[in-house]
């Protein structure tokens, strides 16, 4: 297969005029990309030109590939990014630097700690489905019952953020990971960055058991520690992927399992599948549907195709990863008793999702007590008829109305 070298052979695609078909169902756009090849120039909202990546074999690759950077400073100005983050943080650093924060992390978020966890995530999950069940209600919507505020309230417990201020966080975190005007954004971190000064200020006079507490007090043996700028951004990216995946793998999870009733009436019989069924929901239609933005910082050739080096914006697409035949057997199909091991619905490389043990344990403990608390459980809208997050980032419904 010959390297094709020049971009303007290649045909521009516009995902952003697609339509509310894609947003809702974007897998047999992918797929159909996927015949044509591995790579291809689209354009994304914002009018954003970049490099989409599909197929198992080559979304791994570029997710591990250290010729592509996720510092937003190795972005041309020609991929007109615009957004500028909190600040640095593990997910938009490159090594040194991302070894060196990712290492402080890893210090006090700790399996242990994340173990520890499973009484309080079960409480929680108790505490929302009585309410959702309370004075004879006959059904509800799934995403503010329990998606949603089941994983804010943990991370919001881990980290030492009040409980009051969740549905501020929610508010600012569908700004930034949605596709709001820029100015909408950029206001909503100004709230953030004001909101975390003083939670963190608060936190070194009065330091508590939390994870934010523990990462202010962190010391490795070199004497390095976060500064005040690095927890700030740790603290938001914590918040952000400690609630947004998790709350779209319950959704997501919940209606898989709705729409074929067969494998839930298997794990309703058996729930030593439990595990394995996570998997396959994180598998066959997950919470993240492209990987954040890479920059490339040479050229990288990937299936055939040599991208140009200098900044251009690479999107590796998980989803389709994740469904690619020649890596899943029927993977439109699904199935809680396959073996959904390798997926990359967690990322792939250094990048690797630090909580994706505790997005397992939450949706373990949530999806188990809501099949046995409801045992009628049932969709209350027509598939179609549900509306989907917009954006490329996070996937998952807006609501998820049940009966039971």
């Amino acid at each position: 297969m010959g390297v094709h070298v020049t971009t303007e052979a290649f045909e521009i695609i516009d995902l952003s005029a697609m339509g509310e078909d894609f947003v809702r169902n974007p897998y047999p756009v992918y797929a159909q990309l996927r015949e044509r090849g591995p790579v291809h120039r689209v354009r994304l909202v914002d009018d954003i030109p970049a490099w989409l990546v599909v197929g198992y074999d080559e979304v791994r690759a570029v997710l591990g590939d250290d010729r592509l950077s996720k510092w937003l400073g190795n972005a041309s100005d020609s991929a007109n990014i615009g957004f500028e983050p909190l600040g640095s943080h593990m997910l938009n650093t490159d090594p040194p630097d991302h070894t060196r924060l990712r290492k402080l992390v890893v210090r006090t978020f700790t399996p242990r700690r994340v173990a520890a966890m499973e009484p309080r995530v079960q409480r929680l999950t108790d505490e929302l489905l009585d309410a959702m069940l309370a004075d004879g209600a006959r059904g509800a919507d799934l995403v503010d019952a329990l998606s949603f505020p089941l994983p804010m309230s943990v991370i919001c417990e881990l980290l030492g953020v009040p409980y009051e201020d969740r549905d501020e966080f929610r508010t600012w975190s569908n700004f930034v990971v949605g596709p709001a005007p820029y100015a909408e954004k950029m206001a909503a971190m100004d709230e953030v960055r004001s909101y975390l000064d003083q939670l963190i200020v608060k936190k070194r006079d009065e330091s508590g058991d939390d994870l934010l507490s523990a990462l202010i007090r962190t010391i490795d043996e070199d004497g390095d520690r976060l500064s005040h700028e690095e927890l700030l951004a740790m603290a938001w990216l914590l918040l952000v992927a400690g609630h947004e995946t998790t709350v779209n793998l319950i959704s997501n999870g919940v209606l898989a399992l709705l729409r074929h009733p067969d494998q839930l009436a298997d794990l309703r019989a058996d729930f030593s599948l439990l595990d394995n069924a996570v998997e396959e929901m994180l598998r066959y239609d997950g919470p993240v549907e492209t990987s954040t933005f890479r920059f490339t910082k040479e050229p990288v050739e990937i299936g055939g195709t040599l991208i140009p080096g200098g900044g251009e914006v690479v999107l590796a697409t998980i989803a389709d990863a994740d469904t690619d035949p020649a890596r899943f057997a029927e993977p439109r199909r699904f199935d809680i008793h396959r073996d959904a091991r390798g997926h990359l619905a967690f990322g792939h490389g250094i990048h690797y999702c630090l909580g994706a043990p505790l997005a397992r344990l939450e949706a373990r403990v949530a999806i188990r007590s809501l099949l046995e608390r409801c045992p009628d459980l049932a969709l209350d809208a027509h598939p179609a008829a549900l509306a989907y997050r917009e954006g490329m980032l996070i996937r998952g419904p807006y609501r998820l109305p049940v009966s039971f």
